[in-house]
């Protein structure tokens, strides 16, 4: 059962309560489990805390022994952004290929075994999906993560996943509010502004969150972006305007209001984390997501006192941070029923690599009437850009690990930069070349790589696992709409003729 420490007063409560933080290694540290028990009421989990699900099972088992009706909340999208699976490459399509196919049950049906999974090995809140409509094709940050550019779309795969995931048994965090789709900067880095008419914000960018709110999202995320149309001062994760006056008022939301980690530059930069933290739960946001780069009981306990001396200082209203911390209880009850309302995994048969059948459907394939599959192992160039925070670099993207499995002695090599053509073309001497792009659209080293190889080698085979913007060309083009693993999979078994 839940124990709270005898010493721990209301207000100390209440400001651990509204905090998730991150942490590392792959067990619990102590300081952790000590501040579970003064009142801390969420943890969030990354790439770095999981290596098995076996092993992430016990590290929530090893928090609900210290506090039992924690939320342990996990980035876990799928697609190209993934935790469960970041040393392999997820096992689902991300947003963009679901979008792709545009089949509400699909989304569906990947959503709940995703949340399934993650339910199975204790994860009760999953900060997705995004809901943002990704109308900026220059957009660095979410790209693939968007179901789309169609507002239409974006709703109603957004509103199926909601439905899919909770019904799993997980929490929905749709995000990030009140979308990010229209940015050519990443929050992550710098404050991003969009600049649109209400009434375009209306059609556009709002429209996926009522269709979340509509399905009983039981929490949102906030965007650190500036909507100078919503409030010309603040991003919205610190504007009233945006999260009590929009989201809470005439979108009509009651659920959990989280902040996108607050650590990102956009506000550290700005505003800095404690000061940034007080402005957002003054603002009307419940929860701070920490941790993604800050991971340390010093950043809890700084956090903390912020909010303490916000409050005694008359600059934060208690009864606002009371209110917060009474929604976050709220959404562990609903997690705490719901898990045991749950029912058990269903046969095998009925979820057979849901994921991969949906990574299959999501291909578009151009110059397959006139391409003979490969027989022998190819040269697999894999044109590497910088990737964002969200993604990380530790996951493994492209296709030669499953050509390797199709095609034993496949080679590989990552290039980037203006010579990556002439390199590439002397690495792969006369094997077969399959090009592996993210984006080609978006870095004209890339683009001029291909036009290099094409020119030298017209046989080239193009796997384009970004958003694909650019024009289909080579011998074969195959779009997958994401880089996970199963993406990969699904494009290396047309090459193959599998």
């Amino acid at each position: 059962m839940t124990t709270l420490a005898s010493g721990t007063d209301t207000l100390t409560r209440d400001a651990l309560t509204v905090l998730q933080p991150g942490f590392p290694g792959t067990t619990a540290p102590d300081w952790l489990l000590r501040r579970l028990g003064e009142g801390l009421a969420s943890v969030g989990l990354f790439g770095r805390n999981i290596a098995s699900p076996g092993q992430l099972s016990s590290l929530t088992a090893q928090l609900r022994s210290e506090r039992d009706d924690v939320l342990v909340a996990i980035d876990e999208e799928g697609g190209d952004v993934t935790r469960l699976e970041a040393r392999t490459g997820s096992s689902f399509p991300g947003n963009h290929a679901l979008g792709a196919v545009d089949d509400v049950e699909l989304t569906r049906a990947v959503a709940h075994e995703l949340g399934r999974r993650l339910a199975e090995c204790g994860v009760n809140l999953n900060w997705a999906p995004s809901a943002d409509v990704n109308s900026n094709p220059s957009n660095p940050v979410i790209g693939v993560r968007s179901f789309g550019a169609d507002p239409e779309l974006v709703a109603r795969h957004t509103a199926a996943y909601v439905t899919g995931l909770q019904s799993a048994g997980v929490a929905a965090c749709t995000k990030h509010f009140p979308g990010h789709g229209d940015t050519a900067v990443d929050s992550h880095h710098a404050l991003p502004r969009i600049d649109a008419e209400l009434s375009v914000l209306e059609q556009r960018e709002l429209l996926p969150f009522r269709a979340a709110i509509a399905a009983g999202s039981r929490a949102v995320m906030s965007a650190h972006i500036l909507v100078p149309t919503l409030d010309p001062d603040h991003p919205a994760t610190l504007s009233l305007r945006v999260l009590t006056d929009l989201l809470r008022g005439r979108l009509g939301y009651d659920g959990l209001i989280v902040t996108d980690a607050i650590e990102m530059q956009a506000i550290a930069a700005t505003y800095g984390i404690e000061r940034g933290s007080v402005i957002a739960i003054a603002a009307g946001a419940d929860a701070l997501c920490v941790g993604g780069g800050l991971a340390d009981d010093e950043t809890v306990r700084r956090l903390r006192d912020a909010l303490v001396g916000a409050v005694r200082s008359g600059e934060l209203p208690e009864e606002r941070l009371a209110e917060a911390a009474q929604r976050v209880r709220e959404l562990a009850r609903w997690a705490a029923s719901a898990s045991k309302e749950t029912p058990g995994p269903a046969p095998d048969v009925t979820r057979v690599d849901i994921g991969l059948v949906a990574a299959r459907r999501a291909l578009t394939v151009t110059g397959a009437d006139d391409f003979t599959p490969l027989t022998e192992p190819p040269y697999a160039a894999l044109l590497t850009p910088v990737a964002n925070i969200a993604v990380g670099d530790e996951t493994p993207w492209g296709v030669a690990a499953e050509l390797e499995r199709l095609l034993p002695g496949t080679e590989t090599a990552g290039f980037a930069g203006d010579d990556a053509g002439s390199v590439i073309l002397e690495a792969a001497g006369t094997r077969r070349v399959v090009a592996v792009v993210r984006d080609e659209h978006r870095h004209p080293w890339m683009a001029a790589t291909l036009d290099t190889l094409l020119a030298a080698r017209p046989d080239t085979v193009v796997v384009e696992m970004g958003v694909p913007q650019a024009p289909p060309r080579g011998a074969l083009h195959i779009a997958t709409h994401g880089a996970a693993r199963v993406c990969g999979h699904a494009a290396a078994e047309v090459i193959a003729g599998v």
